[in-house]
């Protein structure tokens, strides 16, 4: 296997393989008005992508009097029902795309800020051997944007990052995989990716299967390569 050759898939959940972004902001705005509380733009932007915790503390700064523990248990309960009573909306493409990868036999991981009792319940949906690993947000020591999650990811297969391509819908998802040392693909959902670091931008995951996926990859690693030898070269001339 040479080094632009693609050796697994690390899938972000919420936005990116599952459309469950709604039912977070129905969950976090009935919260804020519980409390005589609203939610800005800026909070809004800030909440889609961000580790479980890390958003309820946001949440306390802004006047909800409880835990984070107690803020993250309500959130993941109440979509956990969510789910539960209506199956999820599956973004354009993803299981169609994790099927062509399964059948290819490249190895996916599922590398999620949620729970892993959500993840869980979303992987179970999905025809078995679909992904082999799962990393949920509360079995991390760092959450997004750190890269963590994304090098658990790759470690649960055995594979190193460099030889893996992340899909994500966030910049703090993006943030993560980039740094992790993977290809780190965006496919924007509710926010723009514009800013965030990464390696492309994909309008849509519909119509894309194993090879094209691969052939991404092998194509972003070379660009990424002579970019880096190019600056290698610049700096021995400086």
């Amino acid at each position: 296997m040479t080094s632009d050759t693609l050796a697994a898939v690390l899938w972000d959940m919420d936005g990116t393989l599952i459309d469950s972004e709604p039912l977070w902001i129905e969950v976090e705005l009935a919260m804020l008005r519980r409390y005589g509380l609203e939610m800005s733009a800026e909070t809004h932007e800030r909440m889609i992508g961000s580790g479980l915790w890390e958003a309820a503390e946001h949440f306390r700064e802004l006047g909800v009097p409880l835990s984070a523990d107690e803020i993250v248990a309500e959130w993941v309960e109440s979509v956990e029902r969510g789910i539960a009573e209506t199956e999820p909306q599956w973004r354009p493409g993803a299981r169609e795309l994790l099927a062509s990868l399964l059948a290819a036999g490249i190895p996916c991981a599922l590398v999620t800020m949620s729970t892993r009792s959500l993840a869980d319940a979303v992987v179970a949906m999905l025809p078995q051997g679909t992904f082999q690993a799962i990393i949920a947000g509360d079995e991390v020591e760092h959450e997004k944007p750190h890269p963590d999650p994304y090098l658990r990811g790759a470690a649960a297969l055995g594979i190193p990052t460099s030889a893996c391509l992340a899909f994500e819908d966030s910049p703090t998802g993006l943030t993560s995989a980039h740094a992790s040392g993977a290809v780190a693909i965006g496919v924007p959902n509710m926010v723009s990716l514009d800013e965030a670091p990464s390696h492309a931008l994909l309008p849509t995951l519909a119509g894309l299967d194993a090879e094209m996926v691969a052939a991404h990859f092998a194509r972003l690693r070379e660009q990424n390569h002579t970019l880096s030898d190019k600056n290698v070269a610049e700096e021995a001339v400086l």
